[in-house]
């Protein structure tokens, strides 16, 4: 599996590329919950990262136009830590706080 996190055109730019699934998305910031990972565009969510019902799966769920339309794929937790550590050093991360209870909650087996 290939990913690639890289400031690209003013934004951030997150994707994963596998044999059977590719993930991509550009940001501007992002902001964490206790167990949500939500991504940002121009002030509207486009996305997020989350854990899959406790299970050491952890999804990434990008918006589409619809009302409750959405495009879902699982993405290793390394590459979620790769992405907060970027917008961390980018200033992306709306609430630092919030994205340290993340990495503790969420990240804690990747080596973070």
């Amino acid at each position: 599996m290939e990913t690639l996190v890289t400031e690209h055109d003013g934004r951030l730019l997150a994707r994963v590329e596998a044999p059977d699934r590719v993930f991509e998305v550009s940001l501007d910031a992002v902001e964490a919950t206790d167990v949500t990972l939500r991504l940002y565009r121009d002030e509207t969510q486009v996305g997020s990262i989350y854990n899959d019902h406790g299970t050491e799966k952890t999804m990434a769920r990008l918006t589409v136009p619809g009302e409750s339309d959405f495009i879902g794929v699982e993405v290793p937790k390394a590459f979620v830590a790769e992405l907060l550590d970027a917008a961390e050093e980018a200033g992306r991360v709306r609430n630092p706080t919030d994205a340290d209870g993340y990495r503790l909650r969420m990240l804690r087996d990747t080596g973070d």
